[in-house]
């Protein structure tokens, strides 16, 4: 069922009163921020064998700057360059045609970072000249710019990325919520896979509680086989070890001639000479000791020789012992280790088994209780969203109509879902307006190309100005006449606390630069050059014109002094 919220019940004047505030503040930290943003701004941009450009070496300056060119001319290169740096795939396709290899290097400050890409599809990332991953460079560059790219705006059309302007600046409720939901999710899955393999883990069950007390009452011992089977060879051959022994006793000792007495009179007969000669004495030394080895084989002969027969009960023990480990190796392994090692196998399998019935038992609660969880992190999610919404739309709304738009209506509106889902129980919209008398909708279906464009802007501009160098390319596709010069005026106030470069086709743009950057191809040896230089004066006006009507005569010169003149007087 639909998850109904309440609704933010604060007035829109407070809401707008808060983020007037906030502005306010932000803004009287403004000679802070721009001393700080100075140390880390672009300072250089050096790009080698990058699909036109065989070699660029380009002086970037602080406040706000502007690439033009004829249409073709490469504009988008240098942020495809700087792009490279932030860690965006770089394939071998923007290679120079015939080079080995691109090089990108930015300077901000005494800092650099670069990034090589061959035609194998390999990179090299440095910083300060030291080789890092690409993932440290991204975040080394991510820390200096953000490049608001062409579709920057179109991405602004999912629900999704609506979303995430208010999660992305909330606490950690998004979080929060996220952990209670991948939680809740992770049970149910379980709980629904234990559900759905009840019977056969039952059966299993039987299988391996059979298996676990058949290993266990056998109790194999490694390596018992051999001495087992030693045993009963013994046992079945008794009656000769018995004969063998007895005929060794006669030959020892019972015999009418036998080894000990003739070994007892040999001893006597050193008696005499043992008294004078010491060899003599040592030698029946010797014949003592022999004697008296004879004497105790003697004595386990006789044993032998009188153990004929079997015991039966050890004979039928150690046959039905080895019986029973030949039964558990043919079926649970070749060998017995084999068998040793599928009980180990067969017990974790069972106590893996025992918990999963164990959790098909409890697991129920414990789904509820994370849904009930889950949903509680939804409201805390809900109301932290709506906190966020009001202040952050009136910031908006405050730059948008300053775009040209003086009657444009913005906010965010929160639909319930059917069922708690990954980022919430609702989904955030943005709602839009840009003409009075008419009915808000939602952005994707009401903006056009120009409007969109500008509510990028006012985004980009209040939102997403985290870094000190701001790209934006072209983010100033539909947008013309007066709402140009609106976002032109838009771009030169963010230019106060940030270093702005902007790729743009508007004159009305390129006028109020501080610096701008002309990009134009020529050709060299029957190859594509693409270069960027920096106008002078009369150069700047001479591209304004060029803008503005296609060429450079003496009525279009006169509208670019005039747009000069107009821009310069703010």
């Amino acid at each position: 069922m639909p998850v109904k919220r309440q609704p933010d019940v604060r007035p829109p004047e407070a809401q707008v009163k808060e983020t007037t505030q906030a502005q306010e503040s932000q803004e009287s930290q403004s000679p802070l921020v721009v001393a700080a943003v100075a140390e880390s701004v672009l300072t250089r941009l050096e790009v080698r064998r990058l699909a036109t450009i065989e070699s660029l070496d380009l002086d970037l300056r602080p406040g706000f700057s502007a690439f033009t060119g004829e249409t073709g001319a490469g504009k988008s290169i240098i942020v495809d360059a700087l792009g490279l740096l932030l860690g965006q795939r770089g394939g071998a396709d923007l290679i120079r045609t015939g080079e080995a290899d691109l090089l990108v290097t930015g300077f901000c400050g005494e800092a650099s970072a670069s990034r090589r890409v061959t035609v194998q599809g390999r990179s090299t990332a440095r910083l300060d000249g030291e080789v890092v991953s690409l993932r440290e460079l991204g975040e080394w560059a991510g820390q200096h710019l953000t490049i608001h790219w062409q579709h920057s705006a179109q991405s602004l059309l999912s629900a999704g990325h609506q979303r995430l302007l208010l999660d992305d600046r909330l606490g950690g409720e998004p979080a929060g919520y996220a952990r209670a939901y991948r939680q809740w999710q992770g049970a149910s899955s379980r709980l629904e896979e234990l559900r759905r393999t009840e019977r056969e883990r039952a059966q299993r069950l039987d299988l391996l509680e059979f298996q676990a007390r058949e290993l266990s009452e056998a109790a194999p011992v490694a390596g018992e086989e051999e001495p087992l089977q030693a045993e009963l060879n013994r046992l079945a051959n008794l009656d000769s070890i018995s004969q063998g022994a007895a005929g060794a006793l006669e030959l020892l000792s019972d015999g009418e001639v036998s080894a000990s007495p003739l070994l007892q009179e040999a001893v006597r007969a050193l008696n005499a000479g043992a008294r004078y000669d010491e060899t003599t004495a040592q030698l029946q030394m010797e014949l003592r000791a022999a004697l008296e080895a004879v004497q105790a084989v003697a004595g386990e002969l006789r044993g032998l020789a009188e153990d004929s027969a079997p015991d039966p009960e050890e004979l039928d023990r150690v046959q039905a012992r080895l019986s029973l480990l030949g039964k558990l190796r043919t079926k649970y392994g070749p060998g017995l280790d084999d068998v040793l090692a599928f009980q180990a196998q067969v017990e974790a399998d069972l106590a893996v088994t025992m918990q999963d019935v164990h959790d098909a038992g409890t697991l129920t609660g414990e789904v509820q209780a994370l849904e009930t969880e889950t949903l509680r992190a939804g409201e805390l999610l809900g109301r932290a969203r709506r906190a966020a919404a009001g202040p952050m739309a009136a910031g908006l709304l405050r730059v948008i109509r300053e775009l040209g738009m003086p009657h444009a209506q913005l906010e965010f509106r929160f639909r319930p879902l059917e069922s708690a889902g990954p980022h919430g129980l609702e989904e955030a919209l943005i709602f839009f307006n840009a003409n009075p008398g008419e009915e808000a909708g939602q952005l994707a279906d009401v903006a056009s190309g120009g409007e969109l464009s500008r509510v990028m802007l006012a985004i980009s501009t209040v939102l997403g100005a985290t870094t000190p160098a701001v790209v934006f390319d072209e983010v100033d596709a539909g947008v013309g006449g007066a709402a140009a010069l609106a976002v032109a005026a838009q771009l030169s106030r963010l230019a106060q606390s940030r270093q702005v470069l902007v790729v743009t086709h508007l004159a009305q743009l390129a006028a109020r630069a501080d610096h701008h950057y002309k990009v134009e191809k020529r050709l060299s040896g029957g190859r594509t050059l693409t270069e960027v230089r920096l106008l002078t004066e009369h150069e700047r006006l001479e591209e304004l014109a060029r803008m503005l009507s296609g060429n450079a005569s003496g009525a279009a010169l006169d509208h670019a002094r005039e747009l000069r003149g107009t821009v310069a007087g703010r």
